[in-house]
């Protein structure tokens, strides 16, 4: 068997979990719609009741406390093996462009367009675009490969080396 043994593309593939519970806001609509689709909550119920945990006064600062010990204990470790590191770094940014999705969606269009179907629809095609490049991440990941998401892949690599 090539590439990384088993136990470092688990733990990789777990990084993935960060951006999934920050992700899941945007498919509200669609579990509405869908209720049996709650179950892609599943993967990030860890991650959900931690940052819930962490949360003080209503801001959530669970989420930001792990961004924090990830980036400096995992990826700024030179100990932890480069697929693992490479992964959550990975994440992270995901989650760093998520994260500034939902500000920029709840800033420009929530105040605008209330919930109307125009914001269902960005929120439903946000929602479905990081399913699937989540999904295509982590398939990549278990198979002991580094996923090649254009631009972000590369801003890793140029961080890890």
């Amino acid at each position: 068997m090539d590439g990384p043994p088993i136990w470092q593309r688990l733990v990789a593939a777990l990084a993935y979990t960060l951006p999934w519970s920050d992700a899941l806001g945007f498919g509200k609509p669609l579990f509405r719609q869908f209720p049996a689709l709650e179950v892609l909550v599943l993967p990030a119920l860890p991650m959900l009741q931690f940052e819930q945990l962490f949360s003080v006064g209503g801001f959530g600062l669970g989420s930001l406390l792990l961004f924090l010990v990830l980036y400096g204990a995992v990826v700024r470790n030179p100990q932890v093996p480069y697929t693992v590191r490479f992964n959550v770094l990975l994440a992270l940014l995901i989650d760093i462009l998520l994260v500034v999705l939902q500000l920029a969606v709840e800033i420009l269009f929530r105040d605008t367009f209330g919930n109307n179907l125009l914001l269902r629809t960005l929120d439903n095609t946000i929602f479905i675009g990081v399913l699937l490049l989540l999904t295509f991440a982590v398939v990549e990941c278990l198979r002991g490969r580094e996923p090649d998401v254009p631009s972000l892949s590369e801003a890793v690599r140029m961080q890890l080396y």
